[in-house]
């Protein structure tokens, strides 16, 4: 699939252009607000990655003139500023999911798998589980439990968006490391359990259950 990803960093962009097309995408890169604009206005991009902070025009502006334009392709925020003031004012100016920066490979692939699910119509963008007390938003990438939206980073969802597309099943620290972290992870796996126990002061004790030799999981 093809898609559009705007972004000045060259130290962002080069890496995760690879992963990107090392994950079969071919993707255009534009290195300014200005750029995106243009080329999003002239490419038909299925799927476009929008940074915020861009030289020139800002990711903000860019989404609203591409909306007036009427290109309707799902837009990816991907920016440092991750606070919920920003994440609702570019979900309102038309943007479809945000990912907060530092970010991990398979976060963004997640991502972007769910919104191409959603633009040809596939699957539900919610997930529940523990019951119905949790639900995630897999294209807002929000979580909610006992009906309130509950803030968390964007590692904290990537990993109980992993638990939660699978419920019942065990995953063991080094399948949630390679899954949320990725491969190129040099650190100790223990690092689960401290964002397993961020969860669970986020949203529930019960929220994840644990089970020595078994590992991870949630409930339906």
């Amino acid at each position: 699939m093809r898609l559009l990803f705007v972004e000045d960093d060259p130290r962002i962009a080069e890496p995760t252009l690879g992963a990107l097309r090392e994950a079969g995408y071919t993707a255009t890169w534009a290195r300014s607000g200005t750029e995106g604009l243009e080329a999003a206005l002239l490419g038909d991009f299925p799927l476009i990655v929008l940074d915020v902070m861009l030289p020139g025009m800002d990711g903000f502006a860019v989404a609203r003139e591409l909306r007036g334009a009427g290109v309707d392709a799902p837009i990816l925020f991907l920016t440092a500023r991750g606070e919920l003031a920003d994440r609702v004012q570019g979900l309102d100016l038309g943007g479809d999911a945000y990912l907060v920066k530092p970010f991990a490979v398979p976060e963004l692939l997640a991502t972007l798998r769910a919104l191409s699910r959603r633009e040809r119509g596939q699957g539900a963008p919610r997930v529940s589980f523990a019951g119905g007390r949790g639900t995630l938003d897999t294209v807002a990438r929000t979580v909610t439990w006992d009906g309130e939206e509950v803030a968390v980073t964007g590692r904290e969802y990537a990993l109980i968006e992993t638990l939660a597309l699978s419920p019942e099943r065990w995953f063991t620290r080094e399948e949630l490391l390679d899954r949320v972290w990725g491969p190129e992870f040099g650190g100790e796996a223990r690092i689960v359990d401290v964002y397993v126990r961020y969860l669970r002061r986020k949203l529930a004790p019960e929220a994840v259950t644990s089970e020595r030799g078994r590992g991870y999981r949630v409930e339906r």
